[in-house]
């Protein structure tokens, strides 16, 4: 199917239009990230990391038809060729690594510290995935299908006499990856349904977790009777993203102990951050799937492009995931951030009503 110049300029217009939005998004996750240590949750920090593989995408969709344009066998062409296989399928690993940490927390309790140790491993694990057949394709070459990378009209990526390979290395695994994503939120949202009891959502935005192991303290009576009068309590709560109620710290009991008893260990669990968040991430880089693959379909059901309003949509929504990433990570984000400035001011009022 042949597009008229006029078609192929509004194409190209689109997508760099998107792809600056999205360039503005990524750059929006990166200096909030770096300027406020509100936004450095684990969810948030898996979102700063894929910041700068969204930064790779857009620029790659930013050169838009000028990589056909310039051949082939053009360095241009190659090197979108080349980011437009890593760097989408990097988006998706990382928002399955969004679901994974939420998954985690949800059924393995994990806290803060054991989410920060798990980066590494997805960084390590999520280039390499990504960047080594990206990179592998750029040596192969056939005598009668030419390189792998090619023009297929809005830009270079996989040609059409490559598309079995553009299939099992593109988009078998990224909706492969997507359906475990579903599964994953889909598991996570019948336990938070099944243990209701047991998950109690606060009036600040967090779940109370409690574990099924629980850490044990010994008492005195006369201990016990000693915090009643000074007011302090045998937990105290750590407020952050994720929290854990800890035992309180006393001195070991004497020999005529006479109150043994267990205080369960809890977590306060952001619905916001580690729920609500991951879930729209998903939702957001699921809208920007769709219409490609829909053109994958008829391109490798009827042996041709697409019609030219598809064409204008994969140029336009594939574009985008940055600037989806960045809305989403500032509007949530911020909400947090301003409940967390109101209790803020709650509490120093009712300091300051105490003191008076």
């Amino acid at each position: 199917m042949s597009y008229t110049p006029e078609e192929l300029n509004r194409i190209a217009i689109a997508g760099r239009i998107s792809s600056v939005l999205s360039i503005l998004g990524s750059f929006t996750i990166i200096g909030a990230f770096a300027l406020s240590r509100h936004f450095r949750s684990p969810i948030h920090r898996i979102i700063f990391f894929n910041a700068f593989y969204n930064l790779f995408d857009s620029v790659a969709t930013m050169i838009s038809t000028s990589g056909p344009t310039a051949g082939d066998t053009s360095s241009l062409c190659q090197f979108q060729g080349f980011a437009l296989q890593m760097f989408p399928v990097a988006d998706v690993l990382w928002t399955f690594a969004m679901a994974l940490d939420t998954y985690l927390v949800v059924f393995y309790h994990f806290d803060t510290l054991s989410l920060r140790k798990l980066e590494v491993k997805y960084i390590s694990v999520i280039t390499a995935l990504s960047f080594i057949p990206a990179f592998v394709f750029l040596f192969i070459r056939g005598h009668e299908k030419g390189p792998i990378y090619g023009d297929e009209t809005i830009w270079c990526s996989v040609a059409r006499s490559w598309m079995i390979l553009r299939i099992i290395f593109y988009y078998a695994p990224v909706w492969l990856i997507i359906v475990i994503v579903l599964i994953l939120y889909s598991l996570i949202g019948i336990e938070i349904t099944r243990v209701r009891d047991e998950f109690k959502l606060s009036e600040d935005d967090h779940i109370a977790l409690t574990s099924n192991n629980s850490a044990s303290s010994i008492t005195t009576s006369a201990d016990a009777n000693s915090r009643r009068k000074t007011g302090l309590t045998p937990e105290s709560t750590i407020t952050s993203d994720i929290t854990e109620q800890n035992t309180f710290q006393r001195p070991p009991p004497s020999r005529n102990a006479s109150t043994t008893y267990q205080t369960p260990k809890q977590r306060r669990v952001s619905l916001r951050q580690y729920v609500i968040m991951p879930s729209l991430f998903f939702l957001a880089m699921l809208t920007t799937w769709i219409a490609p693959t829909i053109n994958r379909i008829a391109e490798f059901a009827h042996h041709e492009h697409g019609s030219y309003s598809l064409l204008l949509s994969v140029s336009t929504l594939g574009s985008l995931r940055g600037f989806w990433n960045g809305v989403i990570f500032i509007t949530i984000g911020m909400k947090g951030w301003k409940r967390r400035a109101s209790e803020r001011r709650m509490a120093l009022r009712q300091n300051r009503n105490l003191r008076g």
